[in-house]
């Protein structure tokens, strides 16, 4: 999968006020399917007293159905940063991780969607609790892209009816995190 290689990815997320509408506009597009209302598991981990966290760094291992696709993911510490492998056992990544002395701190549900167009990848989500969201994207290794793959990403998100204040800052882990503190 091209579309998912890289140690770099420009991303822009966004809260969607109506899925539907967003799904329609993004279809006359002629995107390509990837996959879709598919479930995703994430489980996070982290050393004590969140040494990653305060390092900007997390460590996901990601399990999809029904694709059966299985993912060890790692971002940061740089906004940018982000670097994704296949795993065909993510019960003994998880195991693994726990062995060397990481902790599980948070799973996250979430059903998704994937679309391509072209050579971004557009994702849309919805958390439980949370709300739905879509997410432009690229992977690369070419640093020296990032710029011009963000005012490409921006003009998309125009195209598709997005506005800057609908854009979602926060990662979907610190929104679960939020809520999880809020009681539910």
């Amino acid at each position: 999968m091209v579309h998912f290689v890289g140690k770099y990815e420009v991303e822009f997320k966004y809260r969607l006020q109506s899925k539907a509408d967003f799904l329609q506009k993004l279809k006359l597009l002629a995107v390509e399917v990837m996959l879709e209302d598919n479930a995703e598991y994430d489980c996070y981990f982290d050393m004590p007293n969140n040494t990653l966290g305060t390092q900007r760094k997390s460590v996901c291992i990601r399990e999809m159905l029904p694709s059966g696709i299985k993912l060890w993911i790692v971002k940061g510490p740089e906004k940018d940063r982000c670097e994704a492998v296949d795993i065909s056992d993510s019960d003994r990544a998880k195991s693994m991780l726990l062995t060397m002395g990481f902790e599980q701190v948070l799973e996250l549900h979430k059903t998704r969607s994937i679309y391509f167009l072209g050579k971004f990848h557009i994702t849309v989500d919805n958390l439980a609790g949370i709300g739905d969201f879509a997410e432009l994207a690229i992977m690369t290794d070419d640093e020296s892209a990032l710029t011009r793959y963000r005012a490409e990403l921006l003009e998309l998100a125009i195209q598709l009816g997005l506005t800057p204040e609908m854009q979602e800052h926060q990662s979907y882990r610190q929104l679960q995190q939020a809520l999880q503190a809020n009681g539910h």
